[in-house]
């Protein structure tokens, strides 16, 4: 059973956790948005090469910064909104112990 980000539930710390949820939740928006065009169109709207669109078309993020992938998001016209909601707060509370002892 998952607590919320499937990341955290891999293994990975709560601090990349929350940047891996972040980047697949804003890749499948861009994703969403993309597929409305040919790959010939998003190479001028995502002003790259034909190969990096082809990549991003085919899920080869994993290199792809939250800054690329920001400015993507941008050249499709999505606005970008965040939250940051406190969910795990049992993090600070480790950490805090830890650092008393």
């Amino acid at each position: 059973m998952t607590r919320g980000n499937v990341f955290g539930d891999l293994g990975f710390s709560p601090e990349q956790a929350t940047i891996l949820k972040f980047k697949a939740e804003l890749y499948q928006a861009i994703l969403k948005h993309a597929r409305k065009y040919s790959q010939k169109q998003l190479q001028v709207i995502l002003t790259e090469p034909q190969p990096r669109v082809s990549e991003l078309l085919n899920g080869k993020v994993a290199k792809k910064s939250v800054d690329k992938l920001l400015f993507y998001a941008g050249r499709l016209g999505i606005e970008a909104k965040a939250r940051f909601p406190q969910t795990n707060k049992e993090v600070i509370e480790r950490e805090l112990a830890a650092a008393a002892r």
